[in-house]
């Protein structure tokens, strides 16, 4: 079981982390570096109005001049994912003792449950944050984020394992009471970034880990189930 829960982790997440940083690389990595042009004052969003019409300065991010920083990213990425695959195949363990079995398929629906628990349902109060935009308090949206996630990691586990009647309605509790709470919003908006920029860089970084979920799910399902 040691060996299993490794081998499916370690090559899972590895696996996983070179997804998503090939993904952020090609699709994300330029809006972040934009972003950061934005915030450091080389380029400046404003508008004019000449004849008119309505301009805005775009930046011209060089991504390929930033290699040490795609390599870092490359290295971070396979560690958090096999970080979560770690946290995974021990779900899958558990989950096996108790009768459920484990493949790719099923693999693929804990990846998307995953993606649920870690990126969406902390996205609907607190987006993925572009560089040169503004937010509240860190600490605050720290605790709110860890709690969204751990509430939704219960939620969803009471909806899928628990055989009682009562099980759909605590997780369904679980997964709404963050957002009853509320995420810590501003008081007022404002920020550097253009808000065009930085939507587009939220909806492709969930994309993004909506994709690298599903591969790391359904690599570590296929492996656990392979290496039984």
């Amino acid at each position: 079981m040691i060996k299993q829960l490794f081998t499916s982790a370690v090559l899972a997440g590895l696996v996983a982390g070179i997804f998503a940083a090939a993904l952020q690389l090609i699709f994300v990595v330029p809006l972040l570096i934009e972003g950061e042009t934005f915030e450091q004052g080389l380029v400046v969003h404003f508008t004019t109005v000449e004849n008119g019409t309505i301009e805005t300065p775009v930046g011209n991010p060089d991504v390929m001049a930033q290699l040490p920083r795609h390599v870092g990213t490359l290295a971070m990425n396979m560690v958090v994912y096999t970080g979560f695959a770690f946290l995974m195949v021990v779900g899958f363990g558990i989950a096996q003792r108790a009768g459920h079995s484990v493949n790719g398929r099923s693999g693929l629906i804990w990846g998307l449950a995953g993606f649920l628990a870690v990126n969406l349902a902390p996205a609907v109060g607190l987006a993925p944050e572009l560089p040169g935009t503004i937010a509240a308090d860190m600490f605050a949206r720290q605790m709110w984020w860890l709690g969204t996630v751990l509430a939704s990691i219960a939620g969803i586990a009471s909806i899928a394992f628990a055989r009682a009647p009562w099980g759909m309605i605590t997780g369904a509790a679980l997964l709404a009471a963050p957002h009853v709470i509320g995420a810590p919003v501003l008081d007022t908006y404002y920020g550097i970034a253009p808000p065009e920029l930085a939507s587009h860089f939220a909806a492709r970084a969930l994309a993004v880990a909506a994709a690298s979920w599903a591969v790391l799910g359904a690599t570590a399902g296929w492996l656990w189930c392979r290496s039984a």
